[in-house]
């Protein structure tokens, strides 16, 4: 008789601690995700068909733990929005635990779409629409509390998904009492400090962001965020904005994810931007780059009257 391999015995192991659904509807095909709260798995819905992903809290008998999952499952349910992934169906395993099933999502997560596109304009652009989900949740009293590179995913075509509603709150109310809920780096200090929050945390989150996607470095850390911009020769406009969205002073940042959005967008489009007061030069040089096709065709118009009329003259 032929003993099975280490690498078969680990397998088994690892199958052997794979949840087992209700009704046998779901079967669980490999594990895709772990994090401090939950577990991700990929499974197979064998009633319809396909292959769906399914968020089960790590630990047993946790009502900690089963909170936080009903409410970003609920979150997820109250959220239907194209950068946001849906969800399908929720229950409780055998064991007690429960359980939401969502789409499957196909991607790269932020840090690593980085490591392959260096473009600023393309950064850019997937900025723009990391903006719409969370403005869409913000507009419906939701705050994430936990926005970075890992909860953000790209696809293929473009889309981007905002993951990972575990820590979604709603709008003012105060963080867990004796611990600090959300990333360092990229959590705003008055969440920090366990104060209530607003639309401005995800605001501090998404400038942190938009600090990552600049300079190619994590925020925080006791550095200097406009030196390190000034370093990598950002933009001045764009070194306002990110200082505008990481302002410590939550009365200083912008008052909504859409204003920060919009004002990259505007950037984009070559357009002045809220956060930075243009000096005469900044304006007249952003003006000629936006307008550069129609005034060289207004020079080349009159260069070529002057050259008719002095021909003419002779």
């Amino acid at each position: 008789m032929t003993g099975l391999s280490d690498a078969a015995v680990r397998r088994l192991k690892t199958v052997g601690n794979w949840p087992e659904f209700p009704t046998g509807r779901y079967a669980a095909l490999q594990e895709i995700g772990r994090g401090g709260m939950g577990t991700i798995y990929l499974a197979r819905d064998e009633e319809l068909g396909r292959e769906v992903a399914i968020k089960i809290p790590n630990a047993l008998a946790s009502s900690v733990m089963d909170r936080r999952l009903q409410s970003e499952a609920r979150a997820l349910a109250s959220l239907e929005h194209p950068g946001i992934v849906p969800i399908h169906d929720a229950g409780r395993l055998a064991d007690g635990r429960i359980f939401y099933v969502m789409k499957r999502l196909e991607g790269r997560t932020l840090d690593e779409y980085l490591d392959s596109v260096a473009d600023i304009g393309e950064r850019l652009r997937v900025f723009e629409r990391l903006c719409d989900p969370v403005a869409f949740a913000h507009a419906r009293g939701i705050v994430h509390r936990d926005l970075k590179p890992e909860n953000v995913m790209v696809g293929a075509f473009g889309e981007v998904m905002v993951l990972d509603w575990g820590l979604a709150t709603n709008v003012g109310e105060q963080g867990d009492t004796g611990s600090v809920i959300g990333t360092r780096g990229f959590m705003a200090p008055e969440q920090a400090r366990g104060e209530a929050i607003d639309e401005r945390a995800d605001v501090y989150a998404l400038g942190a962001i938009l600090f990552l996607l600049l300079t190619d470095v994590p925020p925080g850390s006791g550095r200097d965020t406009a030196a390190a911009l000034a370093a990598r020769q950002v933009p001045r406009p764009l070194r306002a904005i990110c200082a505008k969205a990481l302002s410590p002073d939550a009365n200083a940042r912008y008052r909504s994810v859409r204003e920060v959005g919009e004002d990259v967008a505007r950037y984009r489009a070559g357009g002045a931007v809220q956060a930075h007061r243009e000096t005469l030069l900044e304006k007249a040089v952003r003006v000629g780059r936006a307008y550069r096709t129609a005034i060289l065709l207004v020079l080349g118009y009159i260069l070529m009257r002057t050259l008719v009329a002095l021909w003419a003259g002779w």
